[in-house]
């Protein structure tokens, strides 16, 4: 019998929710932080990017796992926690720098993503 993906993938969907609700208000954990505006770039070799940005604001979940645009990778994310919280605890207010997927199945093409990064303080 053939697994079903829509379960999988819903399964992995509910996690990240419990995760982030776990995580609480970014205002809880990073007082004085205004906003969090991430913008990632996904290439793949020459051919034209995809651009996305992610905006955190005090309300929004300080979970800082964002999922994997990569097609069939259900699992995977780009995880930003360790940069972020190093940014905030320097009071950084930019950084560009590159992530990857946190699923290493072979089978799925990841692309490369530059990330930027700029927080504002209250």
């Amino acid at each position: 019998m053939k697994p079903n993906v829509y379960n999988a993938r819903n399964e992995v969907r509910e996690e990240r929710k419990r995760q982030a609700l776990a995580a609480g208000p970014l205002s809880d954990s990073f007082p004085g932080v205004s906003s969090i505006v991430v913008t990632m770039n996904y290439g793949k070799g020459t051919h034209a990017a995809v651009l996305r940005t992610v905006n955190f604001y005090p309300a929004s979940s300080a979970f800082f796992k964002i999922s994997c645009l990569s097609e069939g990778c259900d699992q995977g994310a780009l995880d930003l926690t360790s940069s972020l919280r190093r940014m905030i605890g320097g009071r950084e207010t930019a950084a560009k720098g590159e992530l990857k997927c946190d699923n290493r199945d072979d089978a799925i093409v990841h692309p490369r993503v530059e990330y930027q990064v700029a927080i504002t303080y209250s």
